[in-house]
C-alpha cells in the first residue's frame, strides 16, 4: 500500500481520487496551474504543488513538473486520473525512471493501445472480435479502395 500518492489531474476525477485515498488511509498531492489554485481538487488534498500558468500545454501536460512535484512531496505513485497524461507512455516511462509508480498500465501497453493499427493487431491476435478492417498501413488511394472493397 502507498503512504502517499500524487494526483496528477484536476477537477472532478481529482475530488474522487483524493476521496477513495483518504478512506484508504493513503496521503494526497494535488498538482494546480495557477488559475486552479483555489480549486476543490487542491483543498481536498493534503497537499498541493503549483505546477505552472493556467494553460495545460504549460503545467498539467509538463511530464517534468509532475515528477518534481513527487520528488518534492515524496509521492510514491501517480495516479493519472483521465485524460492530460493518463495515455501517455512517455509520461509512465517518466515516473518509472524517477522510481515512482504508474497506477495505470505499463509504458508498453500504453504505446500498443495507442496505436490503432498495434491495438487491433493484439487483440485479433488474443481472439479479441474486431470491426473488419485493414490491420497494416494504407499507403495510397488505390489501397485504400482496395480495402473498402474487400470489407464489403
Amino acid at each position: 500500500m502507498f503512504k502517499k500518492i500524487l494526483i496528477a489531474n484536476r477537477g472532478e476525477i481529482a475530488c474522487r481520487i483524493a476521496r477513495t485515498a483518504r478512506r484508504m488511509g493513503i496521503k494526497t498531492v494535488a498538482v494546480f496551474s495557477e488559475a486552479d489554485a483555489g480549486a476543490a481538487h487542491v483543498r481536498a488534498a493534503d497537499e498541493a504543488v503549483l505546477i505552472g500558468p493556467p494553460p495545460s500545454s504549460q503545467s498539467y501536460l509538463k511530464i517534468e513538473r509532475i515528477v518534481e512535484a513527487c520528488r518534492l512531496t515524496g509521492a510514491e505513485a501517480v495516479h493519472p486520473g483521465y485524460g492530460f497524461l493518463s495515455e501517455n507512455a512517455a509520461f509512465a516511462s517518466a515516473l518509472a525512471e524517477a522510481g515512482v509508480v504508474f497506477v495505470g498500465p505499463g509504458p508498453e501497453a500504453i504505446a500498443a493501445m495507442g496505436d490503432k493499427i498495434q491495438s487491433k493487431k493484439l487483440a485479433s491476435a488474443a481472439g479479441v472480435s474486431t470491426v473488419p478492417g485493414h490491420l497494416d498501413v494504407v499507403p495510397d488511394a488505390e489501397t485504400a479502395m482496395q480495402v473498402a472493397r474487400a470489407i464489403g
